[in-house]
């Protein structure tokens, strides 16, 4: 038996796998969304969210991708690892993922097809293209500088395509290795932890999400803030460290996450951090 079902929750509150189900919106998550929505709705084309690992860029991708789903003639695609070992690789993964039919033998050939493709549907058929693509970092300088030649493809008002980069501190300095690459960005934010307030809400809103009574406490303030001190407000952190947690709670027969829990959660989990 699940350790949520014990506690009478419906879902698994706490795992790491970024299901925009149990996104919170932190400040600074809610300002890149709307940001990034306004973006793509206006057709300004290229955008780059940067931020640690844990921080909940992917989270946040998905979160968007479902956000645009509402809105009409929006089509949206996603690349998880853009590492591809040539040019030539990408483009016809990117083919494939818009649906491009034809024999085509060139990279240049499949440019063209893509330009073409770009011009039916969002300047046709007034449909908006966006690409976002995940773990931006590991992208190559060949892939960039393709990426850089979809950006070209524009009307005299807007951007064909909206792409969407999301990646680690790293990736912009690879971004500015490419010639005008940089000056095409239209929106550049960089997504910050989480502060005591906001980790406190996450832990709330993720229970009640996954079924937790209203006005129950599962954890207590005390707990909450030595999770905040040891995460530093670290999305992916607090998660795995609150799973442990409840695990724990019910492995002890235990109705509410104390401070004695969180200490030895948290002695665990260096022990675990210096092996390794």
């Amino acid at each position: 038996m699940s350790y949520y079902s014990v506690l009478n929750l419906n879902k698994e509150p706490f795992s790491t796998s970024p299901d925009p189900f149990f996104f919170y919106p932190s400040i600074s998550h809610k300002q890149a969304m709307q940001r990034l929505e306004i973006a793509i709705r206006l057709k300004r084309g290229l955008s780059v969210i940067l931020g640690d690992v844990g921080i909940g860029k992917t989270t946040l991708a998905r979160a968007l991708i479902q956000e645009l789903h509402s809105t009409n003639g929006a089509i949206t695609h996603m690349i998880l690892d853009p590492t591809y070992d040539s040019e030539f690789q990408f483009v016809v993964t990117l083919a494939k993922l818009f649906g491009i039919k034809g024999s085509f033998r060139s990279t240049l050939d499949y440019k063209e097809a893509i330009e073409r493709f770009l011009f039916k549907r969002c300047v046709d058929e007034s449909h908006i293209i966006s690409l976002i693509i995940d773990e931006g970092q590991k992208m190559s300088l060949a892939t960039l500088e393709l990426l850089r030649t979809l950006l070209n493809y524009e009307t005299n008002e807007y951007k064909l395509l909206q792409l969407v980069i999301v990646g680690q501190m790293e990736l912009l300095p690879k971004l500015q290795r490419i010639n005008n690459f940089s000056d095409r960005i239209s929106l550049k934010y960089i997504l910050n932890p989480l502060d005591y307030n906001e980790t406190k809400n996450m832990i709330e809103f993720r229970l009640k999400q996954a079924g937790a009574m209203s006005g129950k406490e599962i954890f207590t303030e005390k707990a909450m803030l030595m999770i905040y001190q040891y995460t530093q407000g670290y999305p992916r952190k607090i998660s795995a460290l609150c799973h442990n947690l409840l695990e724990e709670l019910v492995m002890k027969d235990r109705r509410i996450v104390e401070e004695d829990l969180v200490n030895e959660a948290i002695e665990k989990d260096r022990k675990v951090i210096f092996i390794s």
